[in-house]
């Protein structure tokens, strides 16, 4: 049976979308944009004869589960293509594949601590930007040992390789689905919004995205090559291999995938400096391998909006149960290990929270060294950026999951009653919230503006999404001041 569905060009030949159960949008999905050998750099997708069809996703990056209770809360997905080399791959979504349409383009990274994660998870559906008026490219690239592990002789940085090359990918063929290569704003959660942070002052990615959309990661989660080192040497060990490129791929892909849940578990359990460098405080091992803080100079060129949720780290500590074990003394010791007065700091978080335990303040302490100030960072560095706060709290875990990593997503997709996102946001998240956090995404890769003042050192106009009665939304002036210049000089 023939095919039904429009047909595009690309570079490397033509594919068959499908249509989406939102006319007119049209979906294209798991085209490769690249190829590369184990360990390699990538280069361009070969070529194919005849019509590809693009009508299911493509092989995600292989990768270990999350470990238990975030796997129960975090969106995942095995899509039909299922794991495999073949992972460079992307999908798009369209409401007018004309090369007349000159649409504006969004391209999604995803998040999961450079280990986890797929932009073909069905919670990342772009439909809905497409029903906007937006072209919306979601991409997977490599990640853990394949993306990020550090080993000599082979490139750094593999998996943002990945990304800089389905962004030329996209500058080279998005006209072919509607999307103007001269408005790409570039978006991405977690993991994904600190690759966008590295991405800004990586010369290679320069005029690849002329906006960014940085959600609860910004420039500061990496590691220097002597941290790096560390990690690749404890996992050769623990694998019982030279630290090689040679003998890391010869490990099963299981093993490999054993090992580094392992790893990190390890992290957690024993957060040396000493043993792990800078991965012992955001207890992420495999991260990208830089000198120095990546911040762009106000020369970029690049539109900025950048933000995180009021409580980020509650994902990680109410479900465990640590919000409420968590000891006076742990507070202290991380506040210690962050820099800050030990006996100075938790005071000042507690004034603003009177009656929280040591969990509670830890939350706050946490996210802001985490999420916040790094977001704050950024948009000190460049000339008109917008920040914002997502600061709905989930009826979740009987409201103490509050708005935590990854509450937003639902909301930015516009999808906050998909299934995917209700152990999360539970049965009936407002939606009129995602319609105002939706909308502003789409203004923001249209006109640059997502509809509030910009922020500056004088003001700090920061957009609160959902934080009033009635999940009303509104811009406050600097938010939490005392705790913010607690930060000051330090990070």
């Amino acid at each position: 049976m023939m095919l039904q569905g429009p047909v595009s060009a690309t570079r490397q030949g033509r594919v068959r979308g499908r249509p989406a159960p939102t006319p007119p949008v049209v979906a294209f999905l798991g085209i490769p944009y690249a190829s590369a050998a184990r360990f390699g750099a990538p280069v361009a997708a070969d070529p194919w004869e005849g019509v590809r069809s693009a009508l299911s996703y493509g092989p995600t990056a292989p990768q270990a589960p999350y470990p238990p209770p975030l796997d129960a809360l975090l969106p995942q997905h095995t899509v039909p293509g299922g794991p495999g080399e073949s992972c460079l791959n992307l999908n798009v979504w369209t409401p007018a594949p004309d090369p007349e349409a000159r649409l504006p383009v969004m391209v999604w990274v995803h998040g999961g601590a450079f280990a986890n994660g797929s932009g073909s998870l069905p919670a990342y559906d772009g439909a809905t930007f497409a029903r906007d008026g937006v072209v919306c490219v979601t991409i997977n690239y490599r990640l853990g040992v394949e993306g990020f592990l550090h080993l000599d002789g082979v490139p750094d940085n593999r998996g943002l390789l990945d990304q800089i090359a389905a962004l030329e990918w996209v500058r080279e063929n998005i006209a072919s689905f509607g999307g103007d290569p001269d408005r790409v704003t570039l978006f991405g959660q977690s993991a994904g919004a600190m690759s966008i942070g590295v991405l800004l002052a990586m010369e290679r990615a320069r005029g690849l995205f002329h906006g960014a959309i940085l959600q609860s990661g910004a420039a500061h989660h990496f590691l220097r090559p002597a941290s790096a080192r560390l990690i690749t040497a404890r996992l050769a060990r623990k694998l019982s291999v030279p630290p090689t490129a040679d003998a890391f791929a010869a490990v099963p892909q299981a093993r490999l995938l054993s090992a580094q849940s392992e790893l990190r578990a390890e992290i957690g359990a024993r957060p040396d400096p000493e043993l792990w460098g800078e991965a012992a405080l955001n207890m992420m091992p495999f991260e990208p391998v830089l000198t120095e803080l990546p911040l762009p100079g106000p020369g970029h060129g690049v539109r900025l909006l950048a933000g995180s949720n009021r409580e980020e780290y509650r994902l990680f500590l109410v479900p465990t149960g640590r919000l409420d074990a968590l000891p006076e003394a742990k507070l202290r010791a991380t506040a210690t290990a962050y820099g800050l007065d030990p006996g100075r700091a938790p005071d000042v978080y507690r004034a603003a929270r009177p009656g929280a335990g040591p969990g509670e303040v830890f939350d706050a302490l946490a996210t802001d060294w985490f999420y916040r100030i790094p977001a704050i960072r950024l948009a000190e560095a460049v000339p008109g950026p917008y920040l914002y706060e997502f600061a709905w709290r989930s009826p979740r875990h009987g409201g103490l999951l509050g708005a935590c990593h990854g509450a937003e997503l639902g909301f930015v997709f516009d999808r906050p009653g998909h299934p995917a996102y209700a152990p999360m946001l539970g049965d009936r998240p407002p939606a009129h919230l995602a319609e105002a956090m939706h909308r502003a995404w789409v203004a923001f890769a249209r006109t640059g503006d997502p509809g509030w003042e910009p922020y500056d050192r004088d003001t700090r106009t920061t957009m609160v999404f959902g934080g009033g009665p009635g999940t009303v939304s509104a811009p406050v002036r600097d938010p939490r001041a005392r705790e913010r210049e607690l930060w000051d000089g330090l990070r």
